[in-house]
């Protein structure tokens, strides 16, 4: 976990896992750097809301793969769930909804789905193409300590591969131009 900036009531505090996804970042505001996966990113969040001043609300910024064919760009989500954490069999055993999905933008926006696992299984992708749009390995665990303590939060993804076959040599050659998109979309919400 690393901070980079000072933390304000008046501005968005920047949540990212690593720091390649921000090399093409042009912002004064306040970034979080996680590290890679769902308890790194709920600890980081969680340390971070936990300290004297807290954050208009949290932009998680990061890279995101395709579970279906045709997605690309940068995207706004609507609904955050985890896809590596067994609700079903979980609820069946206590009647208790451990890890409901999440509403974290417009209605209208895609369902990403987080695990900790880097997702470049064509199987994989096409199982969890049922229930979402794009994955990653953060964003769920971001947005449930964000939810938890009481901080909006956005989460705003670059399609960095298609989460099939050769998925990892993709990210690596693309991370860079998602970084680029991911400041120009900055750029355009301080315009």
């Amino acid at each position: 976990m690393e901070i980079r900036g000072a933390i304000s009531a008046d501005r968005p505090l920047l949540v990212m896992a690593i720091d390649l996804e921000a090399e093409h970042l042009d912002t004064g505001l306040p970034i979080l750097f996680t590290g890679m996966g769902k308890v790194n990113a709920a600890v980081a969040v969680a340390a971070a809301l936990s300290a004297a001043s807290r954050p208009r609300e949290i932009i998680n910024l990061g890279t995101a793969g395709a579970l279906r064919a045709g997605l690309s760009g940068t995207h706004e989500i609507g609904t955050v769930v985890q896809h590596d954490f067994d609700e079903d069999t979980l609820f069946r055993l206590t009647g208790v909804l451990s890890s409901p999905p999440l509403t974290v933008g417009p209605d209208t926006a895609l369902t990403l789905a987080t695990g900790d696992s880097f997702i470049a299984d064509d199987a994989v992708r096409a199982r969890l193409a049922e229930h979402a749009a794009l994955v990653d390995m953060e964003g769920y665990a971001i947005a449930a300590a964000a939810h938890a303590a009481a901080v909006p939060v956005r989460l705003i993804k670059h399609v960095s591969d298609e989460a099939g076959a050769g998925a990892d040599r993709t990210w690596r050659e693309s991370v860079a131009d998602c970084s680029r998109a991911l400041g120009a979309w900055l750029a355009r919400q301080a315009a």
